[in-house]
């Protein structure tokens, strides 16, 4: 029996599910002081808000903002990066997400917050080659107060990293094993 098995879920239009703020402590631990990052599908800023005391945001995007200060843009529009990294909730569709992680990995360091389930699959392979870390964050609430179904971790992938994965678990900087 699956953890589904008892209620369809319907998709959110544009995969589109705000970031929860206890999903970002997790990450906090792992960026720099003074950190500076681009959010490319910010939606609605939530992502943006949660990290306002601990990184410094250099532009949000989306394709279709959901709040008056995020710029209008398409992730594959953007062709540089002018800060530290990238930081985003992305769609989980797996081909769209291949596409950003190969896409903004290879123009600065990116951090994705997706499922954790996704680096146990034969399609996460050739991805892991320059997935530096992944930071396991435990079962996200995204709406509200209900359960939550998927376990989620962020995930750091460089296209210029050639170790092995790093794995920390759900208290930032328990290092767990190298994949």
């Amino acid at each position: 029996m699956t953890k589904r098995a008892f209620k369809k879920f319907d998709r959110s239009p544009r995969d589109f599910y705000r970031t929860p703020p206890a999903a970002v402590e997790a990450l906090l631990p792992h960026l720099p002081p003074e950190t500076t990052y681009i959010e490319p599908m910010a939606g609605d800023g939530a992502l943006v808000e949660a990290l306002d005391e601990n990184a410094v945001c250099l532009g949000a995007y989306d394709i279709e903002p959901q709040a008056g200060w995020i710029l209008q843009g398409d992730v594959f529009d953007i062709f540089d990066c002018k800060a530290d990294m990238f930081i985003t909730n992305p769609p989980w569709e797996r081909k769209f997400l291949h596409k950003a992680i190969d896409h903004l990995s290879s123009l600065a360091p990116v951090w994705l917050l997706f499922d954790s389930d996704w680096c146990h699959t034969k399609q996460a392979e050739p991805y892991l080659d320059y997935c530096e870390i992944i930071q396991s964050v435990g079962r996200v609430k995204w709406f509200g107060n209900s359960v939550g179904f998927d376990n989620c971790a962020w995930h750091l992938f460089d296209k210029n990293y050639q170790k092995t994965t790093q794995f920390f678990g759900r208290k930032p900087y328990e290092k767990m094993v190298d994949v």
